[in-house]
């Protein structure tokens, strides 16, 4: 079957994630730095996560243009990837309400590791069915961002509990690492 329906399902998907956690930013009731200074955990959260559901929807219509045809294992690997994508506003309110504390900073690292570990099991079975010669697997080739993403997660996961700075610090350093489209994929784009 096209690929099609598949993309444009994700594309709304990810628009009513990324409303769900704007529609969480609450609005200062004073005039003021200060006031604004009170919400600034939360919208610098948002700031990240927006970040980050932009960079897997940038990645994902960069990555559909080398599959042929879907099959219903991708569907089902690509809902997967969009349930933990759709996690993350929880966690990013959860993380921002609470400053940045402990507990929810882990669990926003948890929220970040799951979709990452989702996309590498898309990953596989879109290789599975497009086959090891394919643009795809050469362009993925040994994919080291995303072999390290899911470690770097585990490291700001256990960060948390001991400096929520460098877990934060940690995540944004992942994100980072993603904020250009995977290259590898753009070239192997542009030599079809």
């Amino acid at each position: 079957m096209g690929k099609e329906r598949l993309l444009a399902f994700t594309d709304g998907v990810i628009a009513i994630i990324i409303t769900i956690m704007v529609l969480d930013l609450n609005i200062p009731h004073e005039p003021s730095l200060h006031a604004l200074a009170a919400v600034t955990p939360v919208l610098l959260n948002y700031v990240l996560s927006f970040l980050y559901v932009a960079i897997y929807w940038n990645n994902h219509h960069h990555f559909f243009h080398l599959v042929h045809n879907v099959d219903g294992s991708i569907l089902w690997a690509n809902l997967h990837l969009l349930f933990w994508l759709s996690l993350i506003p929880f966690a990013t309110a959860w993380m921002g309400e609470n400053h940045f504390s402990e507990i929810p900073t882990a669990v926003y690292g948890l929220a970040l590791l799951m979709p990452a570990l989702a996309w590498f099991v898309m990953e596989r079975v879109i290789l599975r069915k497009e086959g090891s010669d394919s643009p795809m697997a050469r362009a993925i080739g040994r994919d080291f961002k995303g072999k390290i993403s899911p470690a770097l997660y585990i490291a700001g996961i256990a960060a948390a509990f001991l400096d929520t700075y460098l877990a934060d610090a940690i995540y944004v350093l992942v994100a980072l690492m993603w904020l250009i489209p995977d290259r590898r994929i753009e070239r192997a784009i542009g030599s079809l």
